[in-house]
């Protein structure tokens, strides 16, 4: 039986759980708080003379108050089209433009507001713990190909499926710990 098989099938499954997890950080990201945060609108996309284009590229980001961004882009011409894109994309932010660079203020969270965000989020890590299972009984299916068709022995198998089950505890408890974080956050007011 050949160990670079295994190997291959143990590392592939540690990069797609990683890329599940980041996935889940990246969605909890785009979830806005009470607080300012460039993740909200760094990939909306600009109409950039005539060429979209992530936001993320076209300016920088700070954060001079807890609830303000502002948004400073490269090229003072590209104000006007960066301002209709945080318009369009229906936020829940009013842009202000003051020819060079743009204020987001970011309004206090009602309570009810809050409990639905918390509610986004617990469904966003659900669909993250879901996706990493669903690495996991890939990576079993692979592993058990190897066993009829490769020879790896039975009792390897057992031990490699521990391993997996081991990689999926620790994952899932990733993205709890992400989602303790961010339900703290929302309520935090």
């Amino acid at each position: 039986m050949d160990n670079e098989l295994v190997e291959l099938v143990l590392d592939e499954t540690r990069d797609k759980m990683s890329r599940a997890l980041e996935h889940v950080r990246g969605e909890f990201g785009a979830v806005r708080t009470g607080r300012a945060s460039s993740a909200l609108v760094e990939h909306l996309l600009v109409d950039y003379y005539g060429a979209e284009t992530p936001l993320r590229q076209l300016a920088n980001f700070s954060v001079p108050e807890p609830r303000l961004l502002v948004v400073t882009p490269f090229d003072k011409g590209a104000v006007n089209a960066i301002e209709k894109a945080i318009s369009v994309a229906d936020l829940g932010l009013t842009p202000s433009n003051d020819g060079s660079v743009i204020r987001l203020l970011f309004p206090t969270l009602t309570e009810e507001r809050r409990k639905a965000f918390v509610k986004l989020v617990r469904t966003k890590a659900e669909e993250g713990r879901v996706a990493v299972r669903g690495v996991r009984r890939h990576a079993r299916q692979e592993l058990e190909n190897l066993e009829k068709e490769h020879g790896l022995p039975h009792d390897e198998l057992e031990r490699l499926e521990k391993v997996l089950d081991k990689m999926t505890q620790d994952e899932v408890a990733r993205i709890d710990e992400l989602l303790a974080h961010k339900e703290q956050e929302l309520l935090e007011v």
